[in-house]
């Protein structure tokens, strides 16, 4: 029989729609939404306005290095993270846990009998795409377009190295391009969701 959901972790790179997924399941079902940004906060999307400190990180820092940066940013919170999860799980509150520093690989070495685990993605160009809109990229002037390369170059390998991750430790990979695959998954956590719900 399958066993009930206690929670639901949701992860995948910069602007593939984590936190308005995780939000559109929290409306429908009550439950509490956390974010890994509200625990430990990383430099993010340089836009819609182009802080200094920001605009210093990505200017002086090589693309390799700024990856570097957020992998081990990732690494360092995680115990933090893992605590959160264990803490929600032993006092029955039913969660949702969205951002990207809930990497496939350590997911992997959860207990997930009570969770589900899904990894968002989508091809690089659509990404790109997404993130030029959100940024104002073609009214951009050069240097502040610079720094938005930076940080979609940063995107695009998480995307990569994320999917990756989630194929090695066996983790549910959904194309955020595919809408049928989206909805699929969306009904797939309500209904599991709904049975740890009515349980209660």
């Amino acid at each position: 029989m399958e066993r009930a959901l206690s929670g639901i972790l949701i992860t995948g790179t910069s602007h593939v729609g984590k936190t308005s997924f995780a939000h559109s399941l929290a409306d429908k079902l009550g439950w509490n939404i956390i974010s890994t940004d509200d625990l430990a906060r990383h430099p993010g999307r340089p836009w819609p306005t182009m802080r200094p400190a920001i605009a210093e990180y990505y200017e002086r820092l090589s693309s390799e290095t700024i990856h570097w940066f957020l992998k081990v940013h990732h690494q360092n919170i995680w115990p933090v993270i893992g605590r959160k999860i264990e803490d929600e799980i032993h006092a029955r509150r039913p969660f949702i846990f969205e951002g990207s520093a809930l990497r496939p690989e350590y997911l992997a070495t959860l207990n997930t009998a009570f969770t589900a685990c899904v990894c968002l993605y989508a091809k690089a160009g659509f990404l790109q795409e997404r993130m030029h809109g959100g940024a104002g990229y073609s009214k951009a002037e050069a240097p502040h377009r610079a720094i938005i390369d930076k940080f979609i170059e940063r995107s695009l390998r998480e995307n990569t190295e994320m999917q990756a991750a989630a194929q090695t430790h066996h983790i549910k990979l959904v194309n955020v391009a595919d809408s049928s695959a989206m909805d699929a998954l969306y009904k797939d956590l309500l209904r599991r969701a709904i049975r740890e719900t009515s349980a209660q």
